[in-house]
């Protein structure tokens, strides 16, 4: 089996031993994303929507390293601080997918990595 690292300067830098993706053969395993601006560093939780929606920025520019995007996605795995945010989470990550959704879990979790209140993980498979 050969594995390929995968790094995207428009997606932040991993904060720990792990690199943002791992490609193997036509599947991309995206580490989980949180709210951290690419460019500075920042991390944005102070809105719930501009939070997700950064989330799913970061997997997008992660995806487009292959030449890939959201409709390559088939599995996902979304970890929320609180149950209770489940619905916004939901219809800002719904907008992303048109048609034929991924596979996904949502469940919480007491801690998630710099106190976010949404992390997302997701499995490609390219043509």
């Amino acid at each position: 089996m050969s594995k390929r690292i995968i790094i995207s300067k428009n997606a932040p830098a991993p904060i720990g031993p792990y690199s943002q993706a791992v490609r193997t053969g036509n599947m991309l395993f995206l580490s989980g994303q949180i709210a951290l601006d690419p460019t500075t560093g920042e991390l944005h939780i102070e809105n719930l929507d501009v939070e997700t929606e950064l989330v799913m920025k970061n997997i997008g520019a992660i995806l487009a390293e292959e030449g890939l995007d959201y409709s390559h996605i088939v599995k996902s795995s979304i970890f929320l601080s609180d149950m209770g945010n489940f619905s916004k989470v939901n219809e800002i990550y719904g907008k992303y997918f048109d048609e034929n959704p991924p596979a996904r879990e949502t469940v919480e979790v007491a801690c998630l990595p710099k106190n976010v209140n949404v992390e997302i993980s997701v499995i490609a498979v390219a043509p």
